[in-house]
């Protein structure tokens, strides 16, 4: 009999990568505990609705008596990292001088993180001179509550909510991103999540969630969308698209149509290059533009630019649609009538900061239609830059003056004219908690999909006090923000099979360890391997080892014993693993992926997700085999 042990196989060990408002949100998770039936997405959200006389009025009365320093500051967005921060700090005088001194008109929230020098023995702690980690709801919340004291004008508080507010907090809901959503093919789940995730963001003083992408992932090779679209499909892009946004304006928040005009079919992460997209208008407007258009027509509230540069739209060479005045005012503004916010993607990316000079990089991105420039790396620097350029005529003050009133105006139909703070003491009550989880798990549930089963072994049907090995399988060790992977799914599947020896293996696994893990599966009674392959900024990276590849392929011919596995992360995955004979695809490498899938290795739960993309060569768009529930939970 195997042993109860865990091995872990790596060549060496890693060394460490308003008060009415408020109240809002507590009714929603009240109505949402409660068990209320969902609405439908079509009857909710829409177009932006008009402002009260009140509302107006103060908008008006602001920009009129707004100086242009107060002006220009409202254009610049620096961030804010969630962590308890001392008002007795330099962080914190920092972020005080942005706000009184810059008079910067949003601030965007990120979680936390650490400084790490640029050599280190691990290269692979973080990336970009820092180590990411989650960040503390109640920090965010107090942080940006006394901000909001500090400032003149009221704050937009803006965050990347890709996953929920999870995906940046701990102990918000950590929600599945798109793809995983679209392979459940339900809209109501879109707008939901989109709801509960505006829920939870307004709880902590978030009011402009980044999300979602209306990119499409047409690209296998596309290294830092991915998992985050929709899919390959237009019309599905489209569909829930439009649900999740609507489900974020119901929540009270703003919701983010990204990365405009289309991030979707290139092979360079923006993070690390400039990317380009060289294909005609025809094609621009049949694929990249169709879903934005139908965010636009849908009354999202806020588009994102991307640092991508597109030849067809704008042949300047080498000009990116964020910096590009044909993109942003003639085609989204002009053409296609976008009368909302226009936010830049970071500029800290290195698309920008290896390309254009930091401060003529905001003058070039205001000056081409953006209202929000992002994260420039010097603040100071891009406020001079900006004013500079207005007083010497390069950026018409009319054109400025415009800007601030859709910013003002953004922010009365918030209600942040009327109570920009929220109420620390009611965070606990409005974010996590078991109602929302349950939502998490019905999408986690409803995802999973069968693309293979050559030998019919999903459900696993081996008995309880089968011997099962167990095989993590990632793509490189470290930097795992969210946790360790398998954390969740090793517990559970003990709890199915007690008789489990468990091994990590990756890309610094040896050959003598895979000799190793060889032996362990012909002693074994079943195998069940989870694989990990990450989409992650700054990465570049989106492949398993060939070691890795080459051992899952010769457990699986060696004998006929079942053979499971899921893929968590990155579908494409599955191209490099032809042979094995039965795969799940999950989309996502979160805790509530890996139990709701060891659910339905168990048979607990059904299977019914369908592909949002095509894997070339293997499965088309739309694929995915059933699988009714066998057993209890």
């Amino acid at each position: 009999m195997l042993s109860l042990m865990r091995i872990r196989i790596s060549a060496r060990t890693a060394l460490s990568c308003l008060a009415p408002l408020a109240l809002a949100a507590a009714l929603a998770t009240v109505l949402v505990a409660a068990g209320s039936p969902r609405r439908s997405p079509e009857g909710e959200g829409g177009a932006r609705p008009a402002l009260d006389k009140a509302a107006e009025k103060w908008v008006r009365e602001t920009l009129k008596h707004m100086t242009l320093d107060e002006k220009v500051g409202q254009l610049i967005v620096p961030s804010i990292d969630a962590v308890v921060t001392s008002t007795d700090s330099d962080v914190y005088e920092q972020k005080l001088h942005l706000v009184r001194d810059l008079k910067v008109g949003a601030i965007h929230v990120f979680g936390g993180s650490e400084p790490m020098p640029a050599e280190l023995l691990n290269p692979n702690y973080g990336t970009s001179g820092s180590a990411s980690r989650k960040g503390d709801p109640l920090a965010a919340a107090t942080l940006l509550d006394r901000l909001q004291q500090a400032s003149k004008i009221p704050l937009l508080a803006t965050a990347d909510f890709e996953g929920g507010a999870g995906y940046i907090l701990d102990g918000a809901t950590r929600l599945p991103r798109e793809m995983a959503i679209a392979a459940t093919r339900d809209p109501d789940l879109a707008f939901e999540a989109g709801k509960l995730t505006a829920t939870e963001a307004r709880a902590v003083g978030v009011t402009v969630d980044f999300y979602p992408v209306f990119d499409v992932n047409d690209n296998p090779r596309n290294p830092i969308i991915n998992i985050r679209s929709f899919g390959e499909n237009v019309d599905l892009v489209s569909q829930m698209g439009v649900a999740y946004m609507r489900g974020i304006q119901a929540g009270g928040a703003l919701a983010t149509a990204k990365h405009f005009p289309g991030h979707g079919d290139t092979d360079v992460d923006t993070h690390l290059g400039l990317a380009k997209i060289d294909f005609p208008r025809e094609r621009l407007d049949r694929v990249e533009l169709a879903p934005f258009r139908a965010a636009v027509d849908a009354g999202i509230d806020a588009v994102m630019s991307a640092h991508i540069v597109l030849p067809a739209l704008d042949p300047e060479p080498g000009i990116p649609a964020t910096l590009s005045r044909p993109i942003l005012t003639g085609l989204l503004r002009g053409e296609m009538k976008f009368d909302g916010l226009i936010f830049t993607d970071s500029m800290q990316m290195y698309a920008i900061t290896k390309n254009f000079g930091d401060a003529r990089a905001a003058v070039m991105a205001v000056k081409a239609g953006a209202d929000f420039v992002l994260q420039p790396p010097d603040p100071d620097a891009a406020f001079q830059a900006i004013k500079a350029a207005v007083e010497s005529g390069e950026i018409p003050r009319e054109q400025l003056d415009a800007s601030v009133a859709r910013i003002l105006r953004a922010k009365a139909r918030l209600g942040l004219n009327r109570s920009r703070l929220v109420d620390v003491n009611a965070v606990e009550q409005a974010i996590g908690g078991r109602a929302h989880e349950a939502l998490n798990a019905e999408i986690c549930e409803r995802a999973i999909t069968l693309v293979k089963d050559d030998r019919n072994q999903v459900p696993l049907t081996v008995p309880k006090d089968a011997n099962i090995l167990y095989l993590s399988v990632l793509d490189y060790p470290s930097g795992w923000r969210e946790g360790v992977p398998s954390r969740t799914f090793l517990p559970e599947l003990k709890k199915r099979w007690p008789h489990v020896t468990a091994v990590e293996i990756s890309d610094e696994t040896t050959p003598n360890e895979f000799a190793l893990v060889r032996a362990l599966a012909r002693r074994s009674d079943a195998v069940v391997a989870s694989v990990f392959v990450r989409i992650a900024s700054f990465s570049g990276r989106m492949d398993l080892s060939p070691q890795a590849v080459s051992l899952l392929e010769s457990i699986a011919g060696d004998q006929q014993k079942p053979f499971v596995t899921v893929i968590f992360g990155n579908p494409y995955t599955a191209l490099a693993l032809p042979k094995l004979p039965a795969e799940l695809l999950t989309y996502e490498y979160t805790d509530g992926m890996e139990a709701a899938a060891v659910r339905a290795i168990a048979g607990e739960t059904a299977i019914g997700g369908k592909l949002p993309v095509t894997l070339p060569g293997m499965y088309d768009y739309g694929f995915g085999l059933t699988r009714a529930a066998t057993a209890k939970k």
